[in-house]
């Protein structure tokens, strides 16, 4: 739980084994998992859940969209947050060029988030007991927050911007994050 009654879990594409160069797969995705769950952890993430995917050569097809959308059906979530899926890491000319990894999986989850919502897409996620659910996804410019009330404290915290002049990030390992309210039933 976030203390205000959101429970987020993250959805990770790979475990990272490919994202730093100096370490052997074998030794770095250990790493990079443990990275992740430590780090949810400080945010308040109980759940954090890894489609293993080889990280690195993640192409965008069904197989990846059946597993983002067996995750959507099995956490339930009201909200899909995904990834830059752009092609670049900003809408300024020279912008560097985002990672195939994160193209793929971000594309996919847009689509798996319809998915999951669809009893005759994957239909054996169903037989499996994982029943079609709807999340919200896909705006390309989501309404601002409301801002806070009495009743609703202010966000613990709010991305930056990058900068015109950022750089494209290390590699990172590709991820998800859905939310869910603690009340909600579908």
């Amino acid at each position: 739980m976030d203390g205000r009654g959101k429970e987020v879990t993250y959805v990770l594409a790979t475990r990272g084994e490919a994202g730093i160069d100096t370490l052997a797969p074998d030794v770095c995705g250990p790493l990079r998992e443990r990275e992740q769950r430590d780090s949810a952890a400080v945010v308040g993430v109980d759940t954090v859940e890894f489609l293993d995917h080889r990280d690195g050569v993640i192409e965008y097809g069904l197989g990846l969209r059946r597993d983002i959308a067996a995750s959507i059906r099995r956490h339930r979530p009201e909200l899909v947050i995904t990834l830059n899926h752009r092609d670049t890491w900003g809408g300024f000319p020279g912008a560097p060029w985002n990672t195939p990894d994160h193209l793929a999986v971000g594309r996919a989850t847009l689509d798996a988030a319809a998915d999951a919502g669809n009893r005759w897409i994957f239909p054996e996620l169903t037989d499996q007991g994982l029943a079609p659910g709807t999340a919200s996804a896909g705006s390309p410019s989501p309404p601002p927050a409301p801002p806070p009330t009495p009743s609703t404290p202010p966000p613990a915290w709010t991305a930056p911007s990058a900068p015109s002049s950022a750089t494209a990030p290390t590699s990172r390992p590709s991820r998800t994050r859905t939310r869910r309210s603690t009340s909600a039933t579908s």
